[in-house]
């Protein structure tokens, strides 16, 4: 699994990205509730997931996926203008690995 991704990977079919206003939009609609409360629900989602793997490091969803805390040795890299060698120290990651029904979804 690689951190890394082309601008191409990350964009949809219409060349864009979904944002998290339209996140919010897009659930409010499908929950038909008024995009206020939508937009709490996001809020209180991210923050519930986010202060999870701060705390526990592992958050699994049946069927969409797992989310797990990983440590990044430190390592040695390179400026790119300079090509000069520099420390990267250690550093927490966060890494997902998709569920069954998800990878079947995106097929």
């Amino acid at each position: 699994m690689t951190a890394f991704h082309s601008q191409e990977e990350l964009r949809d079919d219409k060349g864009e990205r979904m944002t998290k206003s339209e996140l919010i939009a897009q659930v409010a609609g499908e929950a038909q509730v008024k995009k206020a409360d939508a937009e709490k629900a996001v809020n209180a989602l991210l923050k519930v997931m986010s202060e999870t793997l701060k705390s526990q490091g592992r958050l699994a969803l049946a069927g969409f996926g797992t989310f797990v805390v990983a440590e990044r040795k430190a390592r040695e890299g390179r400026n790119p203008q300079t090509g000069e060698p520099l420390k990267i120290p250690a550093s927490k990651v966060v890494k997902f690995k998709p569920g069954k029904q998800l990878k079947d979804l995106v097929k």
